[in-house]
Formats: C-alpha cells, structure tokens, sequence
C-alpha cells in the first residue's frame, strides 16, 4: 500500500467517523425531546437471571433511579452509523454484513426495551432471556449463510499458523461470534459510560486492522461506529443523562462480532474485547456456582458491580476498564500484524 493510497483512505475514514459524530449530535436533541415527551424511563431491575433480589445492585444504584433516567438512547448512534453507512459506505462484500448485524441486534434490542419501558409488573421487564437468545442466534445463522454461501469464505485464519478450512462450519462459528458479542457487550452496559467506551476502543482497534488489511469500507464501518459513540459518550459519561439501552448494545455486539469475522481475526477478538469477556464470563460464573453450589463467587455480578460492592466508585472502575481495553486492543493489533492477519 503506497502512502498517497492510505493517505486518501485515513482522510476518508476521518470524514466517516466526524460525520457520524456531527450527524449523532445534532439527532440527540431529538431524540431526548421524544424520551422526555413520552417517558422513555429506564426500569431498574430487582430480580437476578436467577430469580432473586438485587439487592446488592439495588442499594449500589438506589441514588441513580431516584430520578427518572431515559434509554433507547442507542437508537441515535444506530441511526446515524446506518445513514452514513448507506450513503458514504455500502459494499456488499464489506458492509453489508456488519450493517445488517447492527440493524438486526437493534431491533431485537428495541423490542427488549420497548417491553421495558411500557411493560407491568415487578422483576426483569423485557423479552424472556431464551426468546433473545434465539432471536440473536437466528441473525447469527442468517449473516454467517451469507457469509460463507455468498461471500464464499470457509477459513478460519489463526495467529502465527495460518489457515484452517472449516466448510460449512464457518457459519455456525460466525453464529456464535454474533451472540456471544452481541451478549457480552449487552452485559457489560451497566455503568455510565461503560459499554459505550468498551465498544469504541474496541471498533476502533478493528479499524486500524481492517485499514492495515486494505479493506478501506470494514475500517470506515468501524469508524463510522466510533464517530457515532463518541457523540453518545458526551452525554452518557457519569452522571448520564441517558442510557443506550438494548437496541444499543446488542447492535454493538452483534455488530461487533461480524467485524471480527470479516477481517479474519476472530481469535483475537477476546484479546481487543478482553473486557467484555472478563464481564460475560463473571455473570456466568455467578449464574453456575449459585445453581450448582448455592453460594456466590462475586458480591454482585458482573464484575463491575462487585468492584463498585467493595467500595470503588464507579468513576473508578468505568476509566480503569478503558485503560485496560485501550492496552487490550493495542495488543491484539500488534498481534495481527506479527501472526500474519495483515
């Protein structure tokens, strides 16, 4: 790659990621007029997956819900990365996928949040965990058809090896990239500021990859979602005003996921998400030992809950994971470049 060539892509990838910010800040207005109109209020959880009080999580975040906090709030920065994306940035065989994995998640998430908002009654408002589940998986199946039929991949690259063809068990793998992202990130969300910061540092180190690979649109994309973030990051950072909701962070996730996928570095997601894995997997080593042993691992999980349990302040622990993810992705990229995904 000449350095006239990726001088002209780093400048349009720049005008991607100011344009979605300058687009996301000027629909946030908007949107929080709506949300104040019609009382998009955030509804604090008081049962665990498991079916038991938060109390924990209740008395941690009893000062947050005294007052009225809207979500859904990812619908801006969803919006704006898909008309920035159909306008300035549609390929079918480097966009497409992320875009529909983005669509797709958020409107499982928008469903999820809708039930939130307006639905009665006590405990974990939304969809049923196993209802999202397969919601998710089936978009996971569906993107990583087209994936491997249409766009013909069937390899998995792995760092320092190389190649490995894994047929048509690329799709059910791409599938599993989708949910377990689009979760990981949706778990994550539970601190101001938290998940939005994650999420960036994340797009924006598969960005820098994807740029490296020479695929110009997957690090536009990808940009194009950090532009978008930041904007919601200005007004999300503690206290928030508002919280992105499902429809943000299942779209993320899934979204994610897909990147992953496409720049062939699937296995150094869980180096650049190392957060949203160490989260994912604190919740399910919660969920395990309370069934299977009747005891708690964590104080609260995840574990953002539980560092905020033994007294950081939750300033605290949202700068300290980004320090973390922002160490984690420039690992994983300097990995890319020495194992050969570049």
């Amino acid at each position: 790659m000449t350095l006239d060539i990726l001088s002209n892509e780093l400048t349009r990838v720049f005008l991607l990621s100011v344009g979605a910010f300058l687009l996301a800040m000027f629909m946030t207005p908007i949107y929080t007029f709506l949300a104040y109109r019609f009382k998009f209020w955030k509804r604090q959880r008081t049962e665990s997956t498991t079916g038991e009080l938060l109390k924990v999580f209740t008395k941690l975040h009893a000062n947050k819900f005294k007052r009225n906090i809207p979500t859904m709030a990812g619908t801006v920065f969803v919006l704006a990365i898909v008309i920035i994306t159909l306008f300035f940035n549609l390929d079918r065989r480097e966009t497409w996928l992320p875009l529909a994995a983005l669509a797709g998640g958020a409107i499982v998430g928008l469903l999820d949040d809708i039930i939130n908002i307006r639905g009665a009654g006590k405990g974990v408002a939304g969809l049923r965990s196993s209802l999202k589940f397969l919601m998710i998986a089936g978009l996971g199946l569906g993107l990583g058809w087209w994936f491997h039929v249409l766009l013909g991949v069937d390899s998995l690259r792995v760092p320092f090896v190389g190649d490995i063809a894994l047929g048509w068990l690329i799709i059910p793998l791409f599938a599993f990239a989708v949910v377990a992202t689009g979760n990981a990130v949706n778990i994550s969300d539970g601190l101001d500021g938290l998940a939005g910061g994650l999420a960036a540092i994340a797009f924006g180190g598969f960005g820098i990859i994807a740029l490296l690979q020479g695929n110009p649109m997957i690090a536009g994309f990808c940009f194009t979602v950090v532009g978008a973030l930041l904007s919601y990051l200005w007004f999300n950072i503690y206290p928030a005003r508002f919280f992105m909701g499902d429809v943000g962070s299942f779209a993320l996730g899934a979204s994610l996921g897909v990147v992953a996928m496409l720049t062939n570095t699937f296995l150094l997601l869980p180096v650049i998400g190392v957060l949203f894995v160490i989260e994912a997997g604190s919740s399910l080593i919660q969920i395990t030992s309370k069934k299977f042993f009747k005891k708690k691992v964590f104080i609260s999980a995840p574990i953002h809950h539980h560092l905020e349990a033994i007294g950081w302040p939750e300033t605290k622990v949202t700068m300290r994971f980004w320090v973390i993810a922002a160490v984690a992705s420039f690992v994983g990229v300097m990995l890319a470049l020495a194992g050969g995904n570049v």
